[in-house]
């Protein structure tokens, strides 16, 4: 059972170790968990270069620290985490009493990410009330002329006349699905406990029916992710939108990867989340040109000439309305559009 003050540790935001004279980890808090994805039943006992490699770069000033029992602090310093991970940090370290040392990283990248969030949440939000005023002045003329021409049909007497009226009404039966296609649902989703795993399942089978024999869907779930309250309909739509995106990047042939994970104490925009979800759709294609890359949540940016540019901002709204975010990464050979969901009802 944890102390006070570790209790009092684990609401910080800040990373927090406590290592021994040889580095061995006593003590890590929930943000710490969260930075380097180790648990502390992991971690204790464990030495910090030996689970971190990256940290290192952190030897010298932790040997001066110890030695001079003098408070040290590295500045803007890049650490790997692990596989392809890597942090910019500021990193404290502070002496304690019975030769230890007490070991603070502010993960200065988090506020970069934070404030990309927030730009995506104020972009998409601005988007939808621009495509709402523009959707009320089209939707009302295209009704007057899918009406004129149900009029005019029926005082057509040649049936080959009646093409031409089709086309009429063809066209604005299209104009108006492209419409409300860019407006997304106009209610909150109605939510019940919905099984991640499940979800993510339907949208792989749907996307392998689809796929080209060249190309296959792999997936690396946790199984541990508790259930949450969503609309399954809706998160197997936004999710599909992304997987198809994959797809067509892709072309005959390259690898997608279906990936859950959960995070713990993350933020999503000014809220912070005791726990959510970390969805990845990760493929191995040419990636978006960097050109594109901060407009691809915007309505008709598409960088495919048969492209609707209406997928990935259906999905990133269905995703808002569950208090989620879609973020997106790229360069050539592995883009990765990443899915963050609370796990908890979000009141919002």
């Amino acid at each position: 059972m944890k102390d006070a003050t570790h209790e009092v540790l684990d609401n910080l935001t800040r990373a927090v170790v406590v290592v021994d004279a040889q580095c061995r980890i006593q003590l890590l808090n929930a943000a710490a968990e969260t930075l380097f994805q180790l648990s502390s039943r992991q971690a204790l006992g464990e030495t910090l270069t030996t689970l971190f490699p990256g940290v290192a770069v952190l030897n010298d000033a932790i040997g001066h620290a110890l030695d001079e029992g003098a408070s040290y602090a590295e500045r803007e310093i890049r650490i790997h985490l692990g596989g392809e991970r890597t942090a910019t940090v500021d990193c404290a370290i502070t002496p304690l009493p019975e030769t230890r040392l007490l070991l603070e990283f502010e993960q200065i990248d988090r506020h970069l990410r934070i404030s990309r969030e927030n730009r995506l949440i104020a972009q998409n939000q601005a988007v939808r009330e621009l495509i709402r005023g523009l959707a009320h002045e089209i939707k009302n003329p295209l009704g007057g002329l899918r009406g004129a021409a149900q009029l005019l049909e029926a005082e057509l007497a040649e049936p080959e006349h009646r093409e031409y009226t089709q086309i009429i009404i063809n066209e604005a039966d299209r104009l108006r699905t492209l419409v409300n296609g860019l407006l997304g649902p106009e209610n909150r989703p109605d939510r019940q406990l919905t099984n991640l795993h499940e979800v993510l399942e339907r949208v792989r089978h749907l996307a392998v029916a689809e796929a080209p024999a060249g190309v296959t869907i792999a997936r690396d779930y946790d199984p541990s992710i508790p259930s949450l309250p969503a609309a399954g309909d809706q998160l197997i739509q936004a999710l599909l939108n992304l997987v198809r995106n994959a797809l067509q990047a892709l072309g005959d042939e390259g690898e997608i990867t279906i990936q859950s994970r959960t995070q713990r104490r993350f933020t999503i925009g000014h809220k912070q989340h005791r726990l959510v979800a970390r969805i990845d759709i990760r493929d191995n294609g040419p990636g978006i040109p960097p050109s594109l890359q901060d407009q691809i949540f915007y309505p008709m940016v598409t960088g495919r000439a048969e492209g609707s540019g209406i997928g990935l901002p259906m999905a990133q709204t269905l995703v808002n309305q569950h208090g989620g975010l879609i973020e997106c990464s790229s360069e050539p050979g592995c883009t990765v559009f990443t899915v963050w969901l609370p796990l908890e009802e979000s009141h919002g």
